[in-house]
């Protein structure tokens, strides 16, 4: 991938300001940039906007950190991941690819409702991610559990909006692990409550 051959910052931030003044999550937004891809031929060749976000929730543009977290909030605001599991930010105008490692967000830390040391039956469960959003657990913002293949060790996210999860850092795993409590369901289950449901953690020794 060229330098040459991707739109600026600049003008990424523009058309973003753009989507967001407008309404991000109106679905009109996203049918407009589909048609404009399609009109332009980017259904066949999608434009790359040059951005990454890392494993650890930094995000790149052409491999460089970008350090204004405003702007950063700002495009989040207007990311997208479609059926296939790639990701895209959508403004009225065009939709572009943006390369993601692991999830888009990261879970930095979590607080217990009403405050506990297990999170048992009738806890809530608020975690908050690397951009100051807040994410409470839940059916509608399930944990889920994978393993890292790479290192086999586990891989907790929690679902943060629209097919969009975040990682849940070890310093916060550990935490969750902290509260776990046990659940007999054929086999003796060790996970958290938050919002009536129980998130599985693995199984009891």
């Amino acid at each position: 991938m060229g330098q040459d051959s991707v739109r600026s910052i600049h003008d990424i931030e523009r058309s973003v300001k753009r989507a967001a003044h407008k309404g991000a999550s109106d679905p009109h937004n996203e049918s407009c940039a589909a048609d404009a891809a399609d009109a332009h031929g980017a259904k066949h060749t999608p434009r790359d906007f040059g951005l990454r976000i890392g494993r650890d929730g930094t995000w790149y543009y052409l491999d460089s950190p970008i350090h204004r977290i405003p702007l950063v909030k700002l495009f989040s605001t207007v990311l997208r991941r479609d059926e296939s599991g790639h990701f895209w930010l959508v403004t009225p105008a065009e939709r572009g690819i943006i390369h993601v490692d692991d999830a888009p967000f990261v879970a930095v830390d979590v607080d217990i409702d009403p405050p506990a040391e297990q999170a048992g039956p009738g806890s809530t469960l608020s975690f908050r991610t690397n951009l100051d959003e807040t994410v409470v657990a839940g059916p509608d913002h399930p944990i889920r559990l994978a393993t890292d293949p790479e290192t086999g060790e586990p891989a907790p996210y929690v679902l943060v909006r629209d097919g969009l999860e975040a990682l849940i850092n070890r310093a916060t795993y550990y935490r969750l692990a902290d509260m776990a409590v046990e659940r007999d369901s054929g086999s003796t289950e060790l996970g958290v409550w938050s919002g009536g449901a129980f998130f599985p953690l693995g199984e009891a020794d």
